[in-house]
């Protein structure tokens, strides 16, 4: 039997932050982004940045325990995944894809991934990282996950936002709303059939 309050309780969006680099632009565009989260009642987000809680680039073969270390290393990811109704991917564009220790974190994990639904902010130069956007579809669908259609994507990053960390642009505000509103929309239609019926992936 499902929650008589589980709809109308608050969202949890994990805001899974790609981007490790040195003197990356991540943190401007994610602050912007859990700004417009915070503003909604619907939704509460969790920043999980891989820079700050970074995962083994060496995955165990099948059937073998991982190194050690692994398990600790997860501990600060998994669960937080887990918990989360919905994501959003905060990536840039790297070499026309998205960044390895993105790509990392999605393959430590699989069940977390399914029957959940993803939105993507991106950001880059001319193409505003929208060609790493495109192939985080591919890898996410294998993986049972809902990619929803609208994102909002940063086309030179560093001209897009003010000083103090704004985006001025009413287009971008427009944009945003519409991702976020679709990610809701996913997020409650999904988390209510699970809580009917079991995904079976």
């Amino acid at each position: 039997m499902s929650d008589p309050d589980h709809s109308s309780s608050p969202l949890r969006v994990a805001v899974l932050v790609g981007s490790t680099r040195e003197g990356r632009f991540a943190p401007v565009v994610t602050k912007w982004l859990t700004g417009l989260l915070g503003q909604r009642d619907d939704l509460r987000a969790d920043v999980v940045d891989l820079a700050e809680t970074p995962l083994p680039t060496v995955l165990p073969a099948f059937g073998q325990e991982p190194a050690p270390g692994t398990t600790e290393a997860l501990a600060l990811v998994t669960p937080r995944l887990a918990a989360a109704d919905a994501f959003v991917f905060v990536t840039p564009e790297y070499n026309h894809s998205f960044p390895a220790a993105l790509k990392n974190a999605i393959d430590w994990h699989n069940e977390q991934w399914h029957g959940k639904p993803i939105a993507f902010v991106s950001y880059g130069g001319l193409s505003g990282g929208l060609r790493a956007v495109e192939q985080l579809r591919l890898v996410m669908a294998e993986l049972n996950a809902t990619t929803i259609r609208n994102t909002v994507s940063f086309h030179n990053a560093y001209g897009a936002f003010t000083v103090d960390g704004r985006v001025d642009d009413p287009a971008v505000d427009t944009a945003a709303k519409a991702m976020l509103d679709q990610l809701t929309w996913w997020a409650h239609a999904l988390r209510d059939a699970k809580s009917l019926r079991p995904y079976a992936a």
